[in-house]
């Protein structure tokens, strides 16, 4: 696995002691459910959050990759606040690739470096259909919806969301819009009790007639039909967001085989078990790598190939993942049980890979598709 490089940004002592700082807040964290806003706070202050912004509008222009490998190690050390940070990090890697392509989102992407914005994306739950309503109104229109599952909501500066609304001429449209979360009509709901991820603060949000302007609308696109900007975004999205399962996978293989060397675990098939375990982990590693391959370091078309392959590695490694700390569990055996015990929490936080799209069968049925009509 590739050594991570961030001599530009933090020097390796100042990394180490930001992990071991992030791991020694994990477990409270996840115990009351409390957002990792430490953890943030240390993040911003190694303006991390404009880290892949190029250079010549003032961010350090880290590699898309290196991106990866950061999320990957700080999952190691907190689930939480790898996935809440790797949300932030996808709207920022969409915003870059069409300021590469297209020379647009400057002025944004400057606003991220200059003040550390934290974006936070409702897109998940929308993905084709989106929800909520738009009318219109001088100006720009008045959104009304409840946007659940926001990561970061409770940390963040600027909603990118989208809304369904029905033009003058009797057609569905979505629109695609930016909404700073202290905007009048917008609050944050007190939802977010679930099983794992329990520190990313990602409560809904709310939009209550919040006035959105034209100049905030970026894109118009037909309802329930997609639309070639998700070539762009799933392709920069899912390898980011996956480097979080692969590092908790990573983690969950270390702790087994440092319990293995101490003489615990389950001693009668312990070096099948590590073995075994090895090979999904490699399965994880390797497809997850195939990923941010595809992603080119922002040098890919808006192709929709691309966002079929991502999809299908995105369903593999998320298995994978899932299986390789599931399977340490097994290795462990009924003192893995124990909530006391770390596995037990990376067991709870990898179930959250399910839930990033596309969710396994409809991943399945939109490759199928592609495929069969092409």
């Amino acid at each position: 696995m590739k050594t991570l490089q961030l001599n530009q940004t933090i020097s390796e002592e100042a990394l180490n002691s930001m992990l071991t700082s992030f791991k020694n807040r994990a477990a409270e964290n996840d115990k009351d459910g409390i957002f990792v806003e430490e953890n943030y706070a240390v993040l911003r202050e190694y303006q991390l959050f404009s880290a892949l912004v190029p250079e010549e509008l003032g961010g350090m222009g880290m590699p898309f990759m290196e991106m990866c490998h950061l999320l990957r190690k700080i999952a190691q050390a907190c689930g939480s606040t790898a996935l809440a940070f790797s949300m932030h990090q996808h709207l920022v890697a969409a915003a870059v690739w069409k300021y590469k392509h297209k020379s647009v989102g400057e002025p944004m992407l400057r606003k991220i470096v200059e003040d550390q914005l934290v974006l936070v994306s409702t897109g998940a739950r929308d993905w084709l259909g989106s929800n909520g309503e738009m009318k219109r109104t001088e100006g720009g229109y008045l959104v009304s919806a409840n946007k659940h599952f926001a990561s970061q909501s409770i940390a963040g500066d600027v909603a990118i969301t989208s809304a369904p609304y029905l033009n003058e001429k009797g057609d569905w449209k979505v629109l695609h819009f930016s909404v700073p979360l202290k905007t009048k009509g917008v609050s944050i709901m007190n939802d977010w009790d679930v099983i794992g991820m329990r520190g990313t603060g990602s409560h809904g949000i709310s939009f209550d007639s919040v006035f959105v302007p034209e100049s905030a609308v970026s894109l118009e696109r037909n309802r329930d039909e997609f639309h070639p900007v998700w070539n762009v975004v799933l392709t920069v999205a899912m390898p980011l967001i996956m480097s979080v399962y692969v590092g908790i996978a990573e983690r969950a293989m270390e702790l087994v085989i440092s319990k293995a060397k101490n003489g615990l675990g389950n001693q009668e098939h312990l070096k099948y078990c590590v073995g075994k375990l090895n090979n999904r982990l490699v399965a994880a590693q390797t497809q997850w790598e195939a990923m941010y391959h595809v992603t080119n370091d922002f040098k890919f078309p808006m192709d929709q190939d691309n966002s079929t392959m991502i999809l299908s590695l995105k369903t593999n490694v998320e298995e994978a993942c899932k299986q390789t700390v599931s399977e340490a569990m097994e290795s462990m055996g009924g003192q893995s049980f124990y909530k006391k015990n770390e596995l037990e929490r990376l067991f709870r936080d990898v179930q959250a890979a399910s839930f990033h799209p596309l969710p396994k069968w409809n991943q399945y049925a939109f490759t199928g598709e592609r495929i069969l009509s092409s």
